[in-house]
Formats: C-alpha cells, structure tokens, sequence
C-alpha cells in the first residue's frame, strides 16, 4: 500500500516555546518522528507540514519532505489536524497521484516504536483501508472515577451506581494518545475526523509510547525517558 505519513508540526507553542525543535538527548524532537517512520520502511513518503521556517530546515535535514510553508489560516490556534491533513492530502495527491492511507505522526510522541507504525500499516492492511487505525494507552484513571463540576458540587461523569464497583471488576479503560492515525483518504475526506464508529484500536502497553510533550512537566518527563 502506499502511504503517506504526515507530521504536523506548528512553530507556535506558548506553553513549551520551539519544541518541535528543541534537542531531546541531543536530537530535535520532530527528528525522533521522523527516524521511526523512516526505520518503519512502510510510508512511501514522510511529509512535514510547518508553518516555520526553522522548523522546515531542521526537517529537512533529517531527510523528511517540506513541500512548503502551509497557509496562514492552518496555522492559528484553531485550525485543526484534520484541516491540516487534508491540506497537505490535496497538495501530495495533485502532484504524485491517489494514496492508499495517510498516517498522521504528532511530533510531541517522540518514544513511539519502529514495530508500532508497522503494526499500525498491518492493521490497515487487514481490513483492506476500510477502516482507520487509532492509537491508544491505557488510561492512567478510570472513567467510572472521574468527576465534573455540579451546581452544588460534583457529579460522577458515568453515574453514582458506578462507583461502588471494585477496581479489580473494572474492563480496562483506554485513551487516545495521539501517537498514531490512520485513514484512507476518501474516508478522512467524507467524515473529516480520523477517530470513526469503525475504528481498529492499535492498543499500545508501554506507557512511554503515549507521552504527549505539551508542557514544561511533560518534557522533564521525556529528558529523563529518554535517557533511559
């Protein structure tokens, strides 16, 4: 199949300033995304789409393509990964022809595996593109103990009842981590979110695969994984 894995990286960041360039054990982070999806051997092209000068030439000299700086209106704080996507879909089909998938790479999941992008291409695979792949960690709190505000206090989000349940009677919960989407093109066109009803999960264990660098906290975090 042929593959387009596309790494969006904007250059503004208010709350960690620069990272998607900024060294991790003395490699740019967008670098970490760009050498796992390279080592995958499955994308037929690794793209990114910046809006920054800086980060285009880092990425470029660890061999991804920059077409050229994406417009204005998909670089402020409320453009989406789908308005992006999609861009970046139109501009690669019009010059290199119809592609099988477009796999979505965020560059703030450094630790993500080689085996993990092949195993999200093998899912893929076996449902002939008919239905997008997802990544997802376990979640680190139950949904059964998770609060929201209330009027006059809190209000369990799934209920009182539930919360009389053992943690050992519990499923597994699982969240989206961001580390990885995948979606036939057409689909991403027609529902214009990578997240569908008919999904195939890529159930990730290692937690280190769902870090998501957004905050001054989460890249401590990440210097010391990384060094690991």
């Amino acid at each position: 199949m042929k593959i387009l894995a596309l790494i969006p990286a904007r250059g503004g960041s208010k709350r960690l300033p620069g990272k998607n360039i900024k060294p991790l054990n003395g490699l740019p982070l967008i670098a970490w995304t760009i050498r796992s999806a390279q080592q995958s051997g499955v994308c037929a092209a690794i793209q990114v789409s910046t809006d920054d000068p800086r980060i285009a030439e880092v990425a470029t000299q660890y061999g991804a393509e920059v077409p050229g700086l994406r417009p204005a209106e998909l670089s402020t704080d409320t453009a989406t990964s789908v308005d992006v996507a999609l861009h970046a879909l139109d501009c690669y089909e019009q010059k290199e022809g119809p592609i099988d998938g477009l796999m979505l790479l965020q560059p703030t999941s450094p630790f993500r595996r080689v085996e993990t992008i092949r195993e999200g291409v093998r899912l893929y695979e076996r449902y002939n593109a008919g239905r997008p792949v997802v990544s997802f960690s376990p979640a680190l709190t139950h949904p059964n103990w998770c609060f929201k505000r209330a009027a006059d206090g809190m209000e369990p989000f799934l209920g009182w009842a539930d919360l009389s349940a053992r943690s050992q009677d519990l499923s597994t919960a699982w969240t989206l981590n961001g580390t990885l989407y995948l979606i036939c093109p057409n689909d991403l066109r027609t529902a214009r979110t990578f997240v569908t009803p008919n999904l195939s999960p890529l159930l990730l264990h290692d937690y280190r695969e769902g870090v998501d660098i957004d905050t001054p906290e989460d890249w401590a975090l990440a210097e010391r994984l990384a060094k690991d």
